[in-house]
């Protein structure tokens, strides 16, 4: 018996754990000085799969995006994030945060790419990832600009439809609508995460000024009037509220290590899955107002040709002109031959690049972990401070003050 031959339209062997553990690349800031103020940021790119360092600006990633997409116009090739904002709009700290928030997006797009089962074992990435000259754009450029893209260098390019079910159309429109609704649904959870960040900074903003403002009450050196201080225990309460700004400090400084939690450990995965879905909306665009408009296209222009040729037989025209015709509707044949060909390579590639999603699907179980976990670390290291606090309570507002102790439930 002859061997099964497996179907390459169908990526069975992957799973998430493999795209994810091909490789992890890490992204880190350094900024450049260059005189008095800061004229361009590099980047430390290190790749796990490769082990090398290397360094890239902003232009190199771009030039790097535009090759990509180039190459793998039927592929899910990730956006970049936007180079700058508008001068004159931002303030000194918002421009850090964008410069911080586009260093996690180049990081997001570069292990996307990183981990795609075609992108991951082609030369441009490879190239990206490991050439440690003083000018990878001109590498780039001369390496690669005038490569043929995918549907020229892949093998199956011309044999796609062979390897396409029947009714595809109806596969990739209902693929289509169900992604949809989960890139719907993503974008919530991602502002809901989001907003839940926020919060646990604002609330270490709260903390802090709580403990401040119960420093100044009981710093305050006012002498207390000789008709209450027989009775008034305020000078004494007074004392003790000074050292209580420590354990409010430590509070603040526990939010915030909450609210970076949730941004690094949450947020950044919901981005991350939603700058892949976005690629997914982005490459199924491409195909309906470029290959399908394109082929469209081609048939009106073959069909006006188709026209003028019948009206050439019928009434007879020079024979040069004639001819010169035919040979353009041959053109036009076979340019339409070649469009066909594409748009079924095209088919190919989305329906595997619609696997590719299904095989990320499973980053929900991911994201809900790093959710849990991160809330239950916080609310376990705000209660030891909040427990220490409340002991610090009792001791202070004890008997030995004269004060009785404020009621406190039980732990």
């Amino acid at each position: 018996m002859q061997p099964i031959q497996e179907n390459p339209l169908l990526l069975s062997l992957l799973s998430l754990a493999k795209l994810l553990g091909r490789d992890n690349v890490q992204v880190d800031l350094i900024p450049e000085k260059k005189g008095l103020f800061l004229k361009h940021v590099e980047y430390q790119v290190i790749s796990e799969r490769f082990k090398i360092s290397v360094y890239r600006r902003y232009s190199d990633f771009d030039i790097f995006h535009e090759l990509l997409l180039q190459r793998f116009a039927y592929r899910m090739v990730p956006a970049l994030p936007p180079k700058r904002m508008l001068k004159g709009v931002l303030t000194s700290v918002s421009e850090r945060e964008f410069i911080e928030g586009r260093r996690r997006a180049l990081a997001r797009f570069i292990n996307l790419v990183a981990r795609h089962p075609f992108f991951s074992e082609d030369e441009l990435v490879k190239t990206f990832l490991t050439f440690s000259g003083s000018d990878v754009q001109t590498k780039l450029r001369e390496a690669f600009k005038k490569t043929g893209d995918e549907f020229m260098t892949c093998q199956l390019a011309t044999q796609a439809k062979e390897y396409l079910p029947a009714d595809i159309q109806a596969q990739f429109a209902s693929s289509r609508e169900l992604i949809k609704n989960i890139h719907n649904s993503f974008q919530k959870l991602r502002d809901r995460a989001e907003s839940m960040a926020e919060r646990s900074k604002e609330n270490a903003t709260d903390l802090l000024m709580f403990g401040k403002e119960l420093s100044v009450l009981g710093s305050d050196g006012s002498p207390i009037p000789s008709m209450a201080s027989s009775q008034s225990t305020w000078g004494a309460l007074r004392q003790s509220l000074k050292g209580l700004s420590v354990e409010f400090a430590q509070l603040a400084d526990k939010a915030v290590q909450q609210g970076r939690r949730e941004e690094d450990d949450v947020v950044e995965k919901l981005n991350l899955f939603l700058d892949l879905l976005q690629s997914y909306k982005d490459l199924c665009e491409r195909h309906e107002k470029g290959v399908l408009h394109e082929h469209h296209r081609a048939l009106q222009k073959y069909s006006v040709m188709k026209r003028q040729m019948m009206s050439a037989t019928v009434q007879p025209k020079e024979q040069v002109s004639v001819e010169q015709l035919e040979s353009r509707i041959v053109q036009q044949e076979n340019a339409i031959q070649t469009m066909e060909l594409r748009n079924y390579f095209s088919l190919f590639c989305l329906h595997q690049e619609t696997q590719v999603i299904f095989m990320y699907l499973p980053i929900t179980s991911h994201i809900l972990g790093a959710f849990v976990n991160s809330q239950v670390q916080g609310h376990r290291e705000m209660g030891e401070v909040w427990n220490d606090l409340r002991q610090k309570l009792s001791c202070l507002f004890g008997e030995a003050n004269g004060i009785q102790s404020p009621p406190l439930s039980p732990k």
